[in-house]
């Protein structure tokens, strides 16, 4: 695969990932209060948990290149996610020509929501790795002299 071509994916997947988890956050209003109202919410938190995604995406690919999971903890992935709600109300903020009082409203809100998701995606991905098929050359060569060193104590 092309050098540029896994990080893209990956950030897509990420925005994607984020993407479902706030259009399922947007949709809580309406099953829990029977919030109505003229936009449809999932659709909208949806949309900006994607930018969410690649942005939180970006920050961690510039700050924890070449780390493994197994090496990232769980509060600095959740920094790291902050940092990128932070970034993304800025740039929120910037682009719906919002005035300071809406923007200091919303900067803790995004920074709490994209620190709750990296820490599930963190999560997320941990078990993914757990749950993941065994590497078979690796395997099969522990399974031999395995097999090996119990003909011997035979």
């Amino acid at each position: 695969m092309s050098k540029w071509l896994r990080p893209i994916r990956g950030a897509i997947g990420m925005g994607l990932t984020w993407a479902a988890a706030w259009g399922i956050a947007g949709a809580v209003p309406r099953w829990l209060f029977g919030f109505n109202t003229d936009a449809p919410l999932p659709l909208i938190f949806a949309v900006i948990g994607f930018f969410a995604g690649i942005i939180f995406s970006a920050v961690l690919s510039q700050t924890e290149r070449g780390r493994e999971l197994d090496q990232l903890s769980l509060p600095r992935f959740a920094g790291w996610g902050a940092i990128s709600g932070f970034l993304l109300s800025a740039l929120f903020a910037r682009a719906a020509s919002l005035g300071m009082g809406d923007a200091f409203a919303i900067v803790p809100t995004f920074t709490v929501a994209c620190a709750a998701c990296a820490s599930g995606s963190l999560a997320l991905a941990r078990r993914a790795e757990r749950r993941q098929l065994p590497d078979s050359r690796a395997d099969a060569a522990r399974a031999e002299l395995a097999n090996q060193e119990k003909r011997k104590l035979r």
